[in-house]
């Protein structure tokens, strides 16, 4: 089974109907009665699942943050969904929609995973299946957590199942919120197998746990820390780059040696399939909303002979899913290319099911770089630096000029050099915002975003009413 997280959930969204129509009300049944076998712990733990997908279910605009809010894109579309706008022209509010479900998404996914946790340790079932289950929960906990703080700083921290009247708590910090992701990472990793079986493809594994937590340690600025699980990610050696950058966004080659942290989607007209793929589809396109326009700013940041600068964005007379891309099609005449599909290929334009890479290989490479750079250990450095350009090198139409090895050996010149990369490689993967932040360089990139509140987003105003505790985000 290729994509067994949306297939899984498509079956349940099924069951639950039919048995809500055959059997005792739900209403009357509690997780001490459900949590008794162990399917009921896989199902529990694949509806921790849930909240991850570009779905039109879930509403999930990560991508609007990461994006449409960086220099990548401008906000297309027509008009319909005001907080993309705002998002663009820095005008969010805590009232922008987008933000609220955000929000409500991500809890959604921690309570789940929070209640696996609780209940599936009691539950007579195989052991090596049970640390499976309780190693999803812990990871998918950490990653909803680390979402949550890329886009809203400190928030607050559940770890239990929480009753509704204490549920009202202050803001945890965001340093120590990142100590608890790690320190799920770490228990997951302990639980996790290192690859799954066919049939459990999607599932997050061992080398997701590791890489999570690296990624967490460079947004710290701990680097060490950071290299030793990357060190980690890589040891087992089943990860590596494939040779056909565009492997990582066809349908039929996911799934691949590249993927560390894989986001499924399918097409099943069940609201499991990916929306980018209408979202940010060109207006002229059956179905398409256009709601992300490349920027002439991103696409001019390429070397013209860097290839992936082609296969990332569309432009004048290009080939464009079954179509002939004109400059018509965005006003700024530059199109994404990534997570897009032919119409021929899916049976609704909202449903496609490339899937979302959350970790790719390449750019554990990447992090490897920076986290040697900074510490200046710049030979070192150039190292997987150069694995992710000579990928690339070997896919331009003339490798012999392209893409010529970096040499510098001033540490400052080789920092802005790997930044330089996660902008090429990682384009529309729903990066280059938080890259910036993180950088600290987002004041000198953006022109509207302002120091001192622009680095997060603001708390939802639905969650201040609700919750007393709760103090807003400075600046808003």
């Amino acid at each position: 089974m290729k994509k067994i997280t949306a297939l899984a959930f498509a079956v349940s969204l099924f069951a639950s109907c039919t048995d809500i129509l055959n059997k005792q009300p739900l209403g009357i049944l509690d997780s001490g009665s459900y949590f008794q076998t162990a399917d009921d712990a896989v199902q529990a733990v694949n509806a921790a699942y849930e909240s991850l997908t570009f779905s039109v279910t879930n509403n999930n605009f990560y991508w609007g943050f990461g994006v449409i809010a960086s220099d990548e894109a401008i906000v297309g579309g027509d008009g319909s969904r005001p907080g993309l706008t705002e998002l663009d022209f820095f005008t969010w509010t805590p009232r922008t929609q987008e933000l609220t479900d955000f929000w409500a998404l991500n809890y959604k996914g921690i309570a789940q995973c929070n209640v696996v946790l609780e209940r599936v340790p009691d539950i007579g079932m195989d052991a090596e299946l049970k640390n499976r289950v309780l190693g999803e929960a812990y990871f998918l906990r950490a990653y909803y957590y680390f979402l949550l703080t890329q886009v809203f700083g400190d928030v607050p921290l559940y770890t239990k199942v929480t009753p509704p009247d204490e549920l009202k708590i202050a803001k945890t910090p965001v340093s120590e919120i990142r100590r608890q992701i790690i320190a799920d990472c770490q228990t997951a990793s302990g639980l996790l197998p290192v690859q799954h079986t066919l049939a459990n493809t999607g599932r997050a594994a061992r080398g997701a746990a590791f890489a999570l937590a690296a990624k967490t340690s460079l947004y710290e600025k701990n680097w060490q820390e950071a290299l030793s699980w990357i060190e980690k990610v890589k040891s087992p050696g089943i990860y590596g780059l494939m040779p056909d950058y565009l492997d990582n966004f066809r349908e039929n080659t996911q799934n691949n040696q590249e993927s560390v942290w894989e986001i499924q989607h399918t097409n099943l007209e069940s609201g499991v399939g990916n929306s980018l793929n209408q979202w940010w589809a060109s207006k002229k396109v059956t179905d398409g909303y256009g709601f992300a326009e490349v920027t002439q700013a991103y696409f001019d940041a390429f070397d013209p002979l860097d290839p992936r600068r082609g296969f990332t964005i569309a432009k004048n007379n290009d080939q464009y899913f079954g179509v002939v891309y004109k400059n018509s099609f965005s006003s700024t005449k530059l199109g994404v290319k990534k997570y897009l599909q032919a119409n021929t290929e899916v049976t609704q334009k909202a449903d496609g099911d490339i899937n979302y890479t959350a970790i790719r290989y390449a750019e554990v490479l990447l992090w490897e770089a920076e986290a040697l750079a900074e510490l200046g250990r710049v030979e070192e450095a150039r190292v997987p630096l150069e694995l992710v350009r000579a990928r690339a090198r070997a896919q331009a139409t003339s490798p012999a000029t392209a893409l010529p090895p970096v040499v510098t050996s001033d540490k400052q010149e080789l920092i802005e050099a790997i930044r330089k990369e996660r902008q090429y490689e990682l384009g529309f993967e729903c990066h280059r915002y938080f890259d910036l932040v993180r950088w600290g360089i987002a004041g000198t990139v953006i022109p509207e975003f302002q120091a001192g509140k622009h680095e997060v987003f603001p708390i939802p105003q639905t969650e201040i009413d609700l919750n007393p505790n709760l103090v807003q985000n400075s600046g808003y």
